[in-house]
């Protein structure tokens, strides 16, 4: 948008009706009585929200170009000229005393567009996400780094707040969380938290992580490994003694290897492979696979560190990773997505052709299905599993992360 179009970025709340924030708080609402984790507003568009992984169409008329820009000063108030100066913003907005939304607001081509998340209040347990027991073996962990990694949308963030709430009631810690925004609130219970905002409560994660060092943490959660040096940071502060976590934009424990190596020059790579491969715990990437009953269930790939893991990833054989992570199955319960969703498949969780869609080789995927005694799969009632479990129910992974 122009400056002109624009305006004074000088918010006078006093001339504001907040009737736009209203109309949206209203598709807020109905997006959350819907089981929906997206509302998406934008300038010269209808409103859609993401309801079970689909867009789905809320609104009949258009939010104008004027509409959209109101709305986004009903937002901010007095950060409003922060959107004008860096193009975009992120806040989590209240919307009453059981709901928040994390919030990006941003400028595009035909004005302000906005995307609402929900946040749930109440924080998932390891079961009630249906993780695998592993999961709850990393929390007990006493030093080294433990990465979440997926697409956007696929739920690290409910995953990585409930093996923090796991270890609050559990153990005696002092965790600091570092996130951008913070999404879920821990009260202390046996651990004392700290969490801080990027922006808010500290300049950038950086800043934080250096400072953390200093102030006596047990456990440091970085939201997001975005750059070099905060790699560099929470590899020392893995390698220092601490218990790092953090998540990746990465589809596999593969690639997030390599992205992590490929972030630093060519000169230091075969530093950061030997750091690496000193201090990872583990890593988990999750896919959100639609079920039988219309909600959705995290499959998980699941490396666990081993000699054979460590030595891979000191070698530079990447490439093998995947295969050692199946043929650990057994004794150290790894598992690779495929076998996750071969699982979630004779559970009778996912259909044929969802394994197939998600699976990493459809090809491969076929194979293994085909090796199943005829019929075990197709006698279970769908939407439970062989333990009689409901598949997903009011899945938590829906009201999203």
């Amino acid at each position: 948008m122009t400056k002109e179009e624009i305006g004074s970025t000088n918010v006078d709340v006093s001339q504001l009706t907040f009737e736009q924030l209203k109309k949206i708080r209203a598709y807020l609402q109905k997006m959350v009585e819907n089981g929906g984790s997206d509302l998406h507003v934008k300038a010269n568009s209808v409103i859609r929200a993401r309801i079970n992984g689909s867009l789905v169409q809320f609104s009949g008329a258009i939010f104008s170009k004027e509409d959209a820009l109101t709305f986004a000063k009903e937002l901010l108030k007095g950060r409003f000229s922060e959107l004008v100066e860096n193009k975009e913003v992120d806040l989590v907005y209240p919307y009453s005393e059981t709901v928040r939304f994390r919030v990006n607001i941003f400028f595009q081509m035909d004005g302000v567009s906005a995307v609402f998340r929900v946040i749930p209040m109440k924080i998932p347990s390891l079961d009630q996400l249906y993780l695998p027991e592993v999961i709850g073996e990393f929390t007990k962990k006493e030093r080294g780094l433990i990465l979440v990694t997926g697409v956007t949308g696929s739920g690290k963030s409910t995953t990585l707040a409930a093996m923090i709430n796991q270890i609050n009631l559990t153990a005696k810690k002092h965790i600091i969380t570092i996130e951008d925004p913070i999404e879920f609130v821990h009260k202390d219970r046996g651990c004392v938290i700290n969490q801080r905002s990027v922006g808010q409560d500290t300049l950038s994660f950086g800043n934080a992580l250096r400072a953390a060092l200093r102030e006596d943490p047990d456990i440091i959660l970085v939201g997001e490994m975005r750059d070099r040096e905060t790699i560099n940071l929470a590899l020392h502060a893995a390698d220092t003694g601490h218990l790092v976590f953090s998540t990746l934009h990465t589809i596999d424990a593969k690639e997030t290897i390599n992205r992590i190596i490929s972030t630093f020059p060519t000169e230091e790579q075969n530093r950061v492979r030997l750091s690496l491969a000193g201090v990872l715990q583990g890593v988990i990437s999750q896919r959100l696979i639609p079920t039988v009953d219309g909600g959705r269930r995290a499959a998980m790939e699941v490396l666990v560190r081993t000699p054979t893991i460590e030595k891979l990833i000191m070698e530079n054989r990447d490439y093998e990773i995947r295969d050692a992570i199946e043929k650990g199955k057994e004794h150290y319960k790894s598992q690779s997505f495929d076998q996750s969703i071969l699982e979630l498949y004779n559970e009778g969780v996912i259909t044929k052709e969802k394994a197939k869609d998600f699976a990493t080789s459809a090809a491969d995927m076929e194979l293994r299905m085909s090796g199943l005694t005829s019929g075990k799969a197709g006698e279970q009632k769908e939407g439970t599993r062989k333990d009689g479990k409901p598949t997903s129910g009011d899945d938590i992974f829906d009201l999203k992360l």
